[in-house]
């Protein structure tokens, strides 16, 4: 018997593959955020940038930003089936580089995204995302994450501070918002908490978000953490520093509703992506779109609860 050659290419562990096809299809990818957005990696050698994003009804899909000018014919992407994963590797790419996805539609016309899966945004009023690497974040909070898994909701106390960071306390007298940086407000609000006798903090809005206003509830990127307040980096420095001192932290969580915004969510790939077809009159009225239920899951809250006590599920 002469043994056929294989045609199926190995699948590296960064990329996209069959399984993962599976399961983001059903909904229960719970760990798709290491493998959707931008991911610095290795590949034959070359250290780069391997980009991943879902859009299904796209004709074409192509990565722009500093690495390449911006330029919508450099780093095409390749489409993989059978859900409409656009992916590729970009050896120009480096950690803090800015992007989008120039997304072709049916309709032949072009419009561009930020990344739904990016750890991190461009500072508003900008509208891009931003390449960083989460994997190494100094997490020093072992000891309490030990403590975590014995701890008895039914016998330990619980007394919850709820807090918005943009307006809990500013800076006066300064040109710009004044907020507070995530490490700033992690030694103010520490301090506050233990004199009020608090056990957690329950922190409003965390995820990235384009309007001031809207308090953290329209939210953009949802594996991003503001960049309003400083970097990934700082918002564990946060976490490390509230676990420290045993305060327990507690995340509102959006999965209802986003934002129209351009760069959002909404039409993602020129068709309603992640939203109900038919638009329910309420959400065309305040300027939101509606989760498609199944299509919510594709954001697992897995990524939020590594180090987080809870999340608030808002509705």
């Amino acid at each position: 018997m002469v043994k056929k050659n294989s045609t199926k290419t190995k699948v590296q562990p960064y990329e996209i593959g069959e399984l993962d096809h599976y399961l983001f299809g059903q909904g229960n990818h719970y760990e798709i955020y290491k493998k959707m957005g931008a991911h610095e990696v290795t590949k034959n050698g070359k250290r780069g940038v391997y980009f991943a994003v879902w859009a299904p009804h796209a004709v074409n899909v192509s990565v722009i930003g500093e690495f390449n000018d911006w330029d919508e014919t450099k780093d095409r992407m390749k489409r993989g089936e059978p859900l409409g994963i656009y992916t590729c590797f970009v050896p120009e790419a480096k950690k803090g580089d800015l992007y989008k996805f120039c997304i072709e539609t049916q309709a032949g016309e072009k419009i561009y995204k930020a990344d739904p899966f990016a750890n991190y945004a461009e500072l508003r009023p900008g509208t891009a995302s931003r390449i960083t690497d989460i994997s190494n974040l100094n997490w020093s909070d072992s000891k309490w994450m030990a403590a975590r898994e014995k701890w008895d909701n039914k016998e330990e106390p619980v007394s919850i501070y709820e807090v918005h960071m943009g307006s809990w306390m500013r800076h006066p007298g300064r040109e710009d918002e004044g907020f507070y940086t995530y490490r700033e407000f992690a030694e103010a609000i520490t301090k506050y908490v233990k004199e009020m006798g608090y056990t957690h903090v329950e922190l409003m809005g965390i995820a990235e978000h384009p309007f001031d206003g809207s308090w953290g509830y329209q939210v953009t990127g949802y594996y991003a953490p503001t960049a309003r307040y400083g970097t990934p980096e700082d918002f564990a420095y946060m976490v490390n520093y509230l676990h420290k001192n045993n305060i327990g932290v507690i995340l509102d969580w959006v999965p209802a509703h986003f934002p129209k915004d351009a760069h959002g969510l909404a039409d993602f790939d020129g068709t309603p992506t992640f939203e109900y077809q038919i638009r329910e009159r309420v959400s065309i009225l305040i300027g939101e779109r509606r989760f498609s239920i199944m299509k919510n899951r594709k954001f697992p809250t897995s990524f939020w609860r590594m180090h987080c006590s809870g999340l608030n599920i808002i509705m």
